[in-house]
């Protein structure tokens, strides 16, 4: 069952708003572009609400809102018809909330934070933009709208990324994020290709009944399925920043505050980990290897990048790495079967992950622009609110009970714990036993990366609010807290670090309470179950859950410790020596594995190479050196030529123009004479019927004359084009036909001999 309503406000809204700032924007003000974008993006917000209570009140719990946004067909390919619609479901009702509402909450955050920027309307023109694509990209009912979508939100944030784009860095970091989206949307598109190939629909509702189709075996006996889950992973690794397509996130922080927050809070990052979730009935194709890389990508990546951003000292890169960790937990998530716990992951990392980089430009729009945690400290009695707010965030995303990244994270690490793969085929006992331990490994991963966000992010709090300040004087004298526009963003989003966990509670901490107080505490998991199927796996004993739980804690706990014991109050003594000591470890860590150095030396220089070689043998000696030293000889030549008539003498002019238009007449009904002699010659019995020229065509004046016996003499004259004309024989035999093309103007005549021009047969007539 599904009701329509109109899904197209919601993207259009905030579409309106950026077309509005970019075109009026810079004549009317900030006023103007301030308010017609939060008006903007409000709307949308209210009107998905609007939409969202509707799906949770009037219909079923696999209902759905639709909306047709193009009359008619969209693309039609043969057989093949889709028609462009937006669907809002149970799944994509979360995203929209998230994606409108927070947002909404940077939009006035940057109103304060973008106060004095000399682009203040190409900015929120930028940024208006990239919250209608990301919501063309939710909304979308096909892949192939979810890409419009996709699309849409890399054009946007080169956009955003790049807009300092007067400093080289802010240049390149876009020209980065633009290059290796692509890179991973060509991916993304080849399945989607392969995915019509195979079973004819790209539409989301007519997955389920496909599934059966996906095992198809294709290259190296692998089912077509798993192919297709893998190419559209290649999509989700690009745009959700995994491994090895991440290396554009951090480079990402090159762009205004509010764009690193709307990135990746809200927005950008998170749809890779969505179109997972929504694609789920392909991931679960068996075989289940497409799951294990899933999950297997994820787990590497967060523990990768949690381990480098434990040494980082720019404030919005560690903040990037978190990210990218947290990216990698939500992979784990999806790929383990628990789509529930990754999507909920997903929704909570909105609220803290926003509050955080607001809370880093907070920081850095009260430092001067500096962002450098090394040379902050103490700023947490100058900026009472941004320092307690910041401290939510923290206890949030370090899984501390009961914040909401306790809840969500803990939904993941159990997910892992409890998942099962089954793989098809036989398999030797090693193979066996290694499929069985692979969950526990994903746990042990995700276990030490959750130690180390633990770790960096209270070294963060400590490094930039506590202990003596460590910068300029001139820097302390103008520390300040943040207007209104800007802390108010960030004490509501503290507020949903505390609240938006507890819809999620695990079932077995709700046993004992009153009944609706366990309804609403386990909400979220009834609101997704009937769009996630299979539904998360779970531990089977309630000690197991609780022990995981507590471990979860413990391991928070243990990050949280060792931050406080060596940067609380400033940076110690300790922490210095531990440096020093660790060595090439730190060194390690602090070059980011050296994969930019790598990438660089395999792709990057190889590449250039390549472009300096064709660069130098193309165009410096075919093109300069041939092609413009060729030209100017021809140019002399022609141009003296051209003298001769160019005399300034209009009676010449004329003559010239007339001749000319004659050749030009001429050479056409040349042309025009010669492809008029084609048709088509029907033989029954003694009767023949010849039809001359071609539908197609339009020769104009043609007449022809035809000798049905090749004896020299014209039987029929005067046979107009596209005539049918038929001549019966008196004998039995075979005829050579001569047909004869004159144009009267020209007096020009064009014979057939053997064949028609343009015929399969040749133009003879055999009659019994």
């Amino acid at each position: 069952m599904t009701e329509n309503f109109p899904l197209y406000l919601i993207i259009m809204l905030p579409l309106l708003g950026a077309a509005l700032n970019l075109l009026l924007g810079r004549r009317f003000g900030n006023t103007f572009v301030s308010l017609v974008a939060t008006s903007a993006v409000a709307g949308a917000a209210l009107v998905a609400t609007k939409a969202v209570l509707l799906v949770a009140s009037e219909l079923p719990a696999r209902g759905a809102l639709v909306d047709q946004l193009v009359s008619g067909d969209w693309i039609v390919a043969g057989d093949f018809k889709l028609a462009a619609g937006l669907q809002l479901d149970r799944l994509s009702s979360i995203m929209v909330m998230v994606v409108t509402w927070i947002a909404l909450l940077i939009h006035i955050y940057a109103t304060g934070y973008m106060e004095h920027e000399p682009d203040y309307a190409r900015f929120f023109g930028y940024l208006n933009l990239f919250t209608g694509a990301m919501l063309i990209l939710v909304l979308g009912d096909s892949l192939p709208v979810t890409f419009i979508g996709w699309e849409g939100v890399g054009l946007a944030s080169y956009l955003l990324i790049g807009f300092w784009y007067q400093e080289d860095k802010n240049a390149t970091a876009g020209r980065k994020a633009f290059i290796v989206n692509r890179v991973g949307d060509f991916g993304f598109l080849l399945g989607i290709c392969l995915l019509f190939t195979v079973v004819g629909t790209v539409k989301y509702a007519d997955f389920g009944s496909v599934a059966g189709r996906l095992m198809t075996p294709w290259w190296m006996g692998w089912p077509v399925g798993y192919w297709i889950a893998i190419l559209l992973f290649v999509g989700c690794a690009g745009k959700s920043a995994q491994i090895p397509l991440y290396v554009w996130l951090p480079d990402a922080m090159a762009g205004p505050t509010p764009v690193s927050a709307l990135i990746h809070a809200a927005t950008m990052v998170t749809a890779g980990v969505y179109v997972v979730a929504r694609c789920h009935t392909i991931f679960d194709t068996f075989p289940e290897a497409a799951k294990m890389t899933v999950a297997g990508v994820g787990a590497l990546t967060a523990l990768m990048a949690a381990t480098i951003g434990i040494v980082q000292r720019d404030f919005k890169k560690v903040l990037a790495y978190s990210t990218v960790s947290q990216l990698g937990f939500m992979f784990v998530g999806v790929g383990t079967g628990a789509y529930t716990a990754g999507v909920f992951h997903l929704m909570t990392h909105a609220f803290f992950k926003a509050g955080l980089f607001l809370g880093a430009g907070s920081v850095m729009h009260a430092m001067g622009g500096e962002g450098d945690i090394v040379k902050m400290g103490g700023l947490g009695k100058h900026m009472p609110i941004t320092r307690w707010t910041f401290f939510v965030y923290c206890l949030a995303i370090a899984g501390i009970v009961p914040f909401a990244g306790f809840f969500s994270k803990d939904a993941i690490l159990a997910g892992a714990f409890a998942a099962e793969f089954r793989m098809a085929g036989t398999m030797v006992p090693w193979q066996a036993k290694l499929v069985a331990l692979y969950p526990k490994l994903l746990w042990a991963m995700l276990a030490v990366a959750a130690m180390c966000t633990a770790f960096y992010m209270w070294r963060l709090y400590f490094m930039v609010f506590t202990g003596k300040f460590r910068g300029t004087e001139e820097q302390e004298h103008h520390l300040h807290e943040s207007p209104l526009s800007m802390t108010l963003p960030l004490t509501v989003l503290a507020i949903g670090s505390v609240l938006a966990g507890l819809i999620g509670v695990p079932a077995v901490m709700t046993h004992g309470l009153p009944e609706s107080a366990e309804h609403v505490m386990t909400f979220f998991t009834q609101w997704l179950s009937p769009a996630m199927v299979p539904a998360s796996p779970e531990p089977h004993e309630h000690w197991v859950e609780w022990a995981l739980m507590g471990g979860a804690l413990a391991i928070s706990g243990v990050g949280i410790g060792l931050a406080a014991m060596l940067y609380r109050g400033g940076i110690s003594q300790t922490a210095e020596n531990l440096k020093q000591s660790l060595g090439f470890l730190h060194n390690l860590l602090w070059n980011k594995y050296y994969v930019d150095e790598i990438y660089d030396v395999l792709l990057v220089r190889p590449l250039r190479r390549i472009a300096g070689l064709l660069w130098k043998g193309v165009d410096n000696i075919v093109i300069d050196g041939g092609l413009t030293k060729i030209g100017p000889f021809f140019v002399d030549i022609f141009g003296a030529v051209a003298q001769r008539f160019q005399n300034g003498d209009v009676q010449r002019y004329i003559i010239a123009v007339m001749v000319g238009a004659a050749g030009i007449l001429f050479g056409s009904t040349y042309w025009l004479a010669y492809q008029g002699i084609q048709g088509q010659v029907k033989v029954d019995k003694r009767q023949v019927t010849l039809k001359l020229g071609d539908e197609r065509m339009r020769p104009g004046q043609l007449i022809y004359a035809i000798d049905w016996d090749g004896d020299g003499k014209f039987e029929d004259t005067n046979v107009r084009f596209n005539s049918e004309i038929k001549h019966e024989y008196g004998s039995a035999g075979q005829y050579k036909i001569v047909v004869e093309a004159r144009d009267p103007v020209w007096n020009m005549v064009k014979r057939s001999d053997d064949w028609f021009f343009g015929a399969s047969v040749p133009l003879v007539a055999k009659v019994e």
